[in-house]
C-alpha cells in the first residue's frame, strides 16, 4: 500500500491532486481511497486529503505512515512532516518554501520551483500539476504515460479536457525537473 498525504492551502488544486492520483490507481485496477479535509474558507483556507493505493483491502482512510508527502506551502510542511516514514518522500513547493528551512534527514526531500515551472508552459493554474510530474518522477509510483494519460481522463470527465494539452506541458516540465 502507498500512503500519500497531498496539502497546502485551498486554491491550489490540492484535492484535485489526490483526484488525480486515485484515478491512475484505478488505471492500474488497485484498490483506492481519497480522504479529503479542508476548511470553510475554502480559497487561501487549509486543504489536504489523504490518498491510499493498494493491492489489498484498504482498512482505513486515514493515512499514518506516509511514503508520500505532497505539499505546496509550509504550513503544510509544518503539520505533516512528522508523519512521513524514514525513508519516504517530502516534496516542496521551492516557489513558496523558505530554501533555509530545515527538515529530517531520515526523508529524502524533493525540492520543485513549481510556480516558475508552470509560468514557463504558461499554465499559471498548473503548479500543481507541475509537483505531480516531479513526483511521479521521482517516485516511479506510475509509468510516466500511465499517469498523464489518467490526468486526462480525469479532466475529460469533469468536462475540462480543453486544458489537457496545457496540463501535459505542466505535468512534463515537473516530470523532468527531476535528474
Amino acid at each position: 500500500m502507498t500512503e500519500i498525504i497531498c496539502a497546502g492551502f485551498g486554491g491550489q488544486g490540492i484535492l484535485t491532486t489526490g483526484m488525480m492520483l486515485i484515478y491512475a490507481g484505478m488505471d492500474q485496477e488497485k484498490n483506492v481511497c481519497w480522504y479529503p479535509s479542508y476548511g470553510s474558507e475554502m480559497r487561501g483556507g487549509t486543504a489536504n486529503c489523504n490518498v491510499k493505493i493498494s493491492d489489498g483491502k484498504i482498512a482505513s482512510p486515514y493515512c499514518k505512515n506516509v511514503d508520500i508527502l505532497f505539499t505546496m506551502n509550509g504550513p503544510a510542511i509544518d503539520k505533516f512532516e512528522n508523519s512521513i516514514k524514514p525513508g519516504g518522500y517530502l516534496f516542496v513547493n521551492s516557489s513558496i518554501v523558505d530554501d533555509k528551512r530545515k527538515y529530517r534527514k531520515d526523508i529524502i526531500v524533493v525540492k520543485v520551483p513549481t510556480m516558475e515551472l508552470a509560468a514557463k508552459v504558461e499554465n499559471l493554474k498548473g503548479t500543481n500539476i507541475v509537483m505531480l510530474g516531479a513526483l511521479v518522477n521521482a517516485t516511479k509510483i506510475f509509468e510516466k504515460e500511465e499517469f498523464s494519460n489518467a490526468m486526462c481522463k480525469y479532466f475529460e470527465n469533469k468536462g475540462k479536457g480543453k486544458y489537457n494539452v496545457k496540463n501535459v506541458e505542466a505535468y512534463e516540465a515537473g516530470y523532468n525537473s527531476i535528474h
